[in-house]
């Protein structure tokens, strides 16, 4: 049993704010107009005629009270899975003369090669890890997190195959995802301009995690084509010194060139993300073929430098603290989180 929950508890971060694959802003925010099952009117006070409800205390806080309710159903989950595998194996015939760690190991968990040095290297890329904090130890370090990705995902599938043969229900309830009114008006987009599924993503060209989000805008292009519309809009962080410069090229690039530019700059912006500089960012533009005179004058006079603003004013008012952060119909998805989240979301809109 011990096994089992060191498998499927939390492993090993390796930066910060991994989990949710953000980056946080320091800046705080407020919201607009929302739906979500932490907001009601119930009363929960009264000073003197002054009723405050639910409603009140929420405003505002929203994905706080949805990340903090999601970290409680995780836990539960993780409990709930661990006592169902265990109850699970005992129900096996095969289980007999065997501790559950031993049953783990021969029928669950497959057996599988240490981790190469080719796949260790990919990991470290992957993550950014940066070279002068590479060592021997560190190696050792992710080469025991990737057992036991391996062993978690083997548990995983295991598991889903249990539930799906014996016809198991789950009735865990998952916490109400907060949703919001989410103006796209004049932005860059990709997809369908009248899809019934509309994906708004905030996002920093600076952010390490907003690189992870430039491969999810264009896999959820690919998988849904013309069923979404995929909307991006800016939120450098301040933090990133040449964040925002970027956010104004990407700009330039769509008030000239429209989207296609647009996504074009976007790319090549989020693949060299370490040299974002004026030069670097005249580079780009000559490698599209952008009009090199209107987008120099538009980039020096800072004549985007208003619209950003207004991105990064409507971010904070509808409580984005972080990103890349997405809106799928309106309801929020902090992080560049797996496919599988915005497909479940995007699905349920579909349908």
């Amino acid at each position: 049993m011990y096994k089992i929950i060191l498998i499927l508890s939390l492993i090993i971060a390796f930066s910060a704010c991994d989990k949710k694959n953000s980056e946080s802003s320091v800046s705080g925010s407020s919201s607009s107009t929302t739906v979500s099952a932490n907001t009601g009117n119930d009363v929960i006070a009264v000073i003197g005629e002054t009723k405050i409800t639910n409603a009140d205390i929420s405003k505002g806080i929203e994905s706080d009270i949805y990340d903090a309710e999601m970290k409680v159903y995780e836990i539960k989950f993780n409990r709930l899975k661990s006592l169902m595998i265990e109850k699970l194996m005992e129900m096996d015939p095969n289980k007999a003369g065997l501790s559950n760690d031993q049953y783990l190991e021969k029928y669950i968990v497959e057996a599988a090669a240490p981790a190469s040095e080719a796949e260790i290297q990919k990991f470290i890329v992957e993550r950014k890890i940066p070279k002068e904090s590479v060592n021997s130890e560190l190696k050792d370090r992710i080469k025991n997190f990737l057992s036991m990705e391996g062993k978690r995902k083997s548990i995983d599938l295991w598991f889903d195959k249990k539930v799906t043969e014996k016809n198991i229900k789950i009735l865990l309830s998952t916490p109400n995802r907060p949703s919001f009114t989410v103006e796209v008006g004049d932005s860059p987009f990709i997809g369908n301009k009248d899809a019934k599924v509309t994906i708004v993503e905030f996002s920093d060209f600076q952010c390490p995690f907003c690189a992870k989000g430039k491969e999810i805008v264009h896999e959820l292009k690919n998988k849904y084509k013309d069923q979404v519309k995929i909307v991006f809009k800016q939120f450098p962080l301040p933090f990133h010194n040449q964040a925002k410069g970027a956010a104004e090229a990407a700009l330039c690039a769509y008030s000239i060139g429209g989207n296609e530019k647009f996504w074009a700059l976007h790319d090549i912006m989020f693949d060299n993300q370490n040299s974002l500089d004026v030069p670097a960012l005249k580079g780009y533009a000559k490698k599209i073929n952008l009009d090199k005179k209107a987008f120099d004058e538009c980039l020096d006079q800072h004549k985007m430098a208003g619209a950003v603003e207004s991105n990064m004013a409507q971010a904070s008012s509808i409580g984005v603290k972080s990103t890349p952060t997405f809106f799928v119909n309106g309801k929020i998805v902090n992080g560049a989180q797996s496919i599988s989240v915005f497909a479940e979301l995007i699905d349920q809109e579909l349908k």
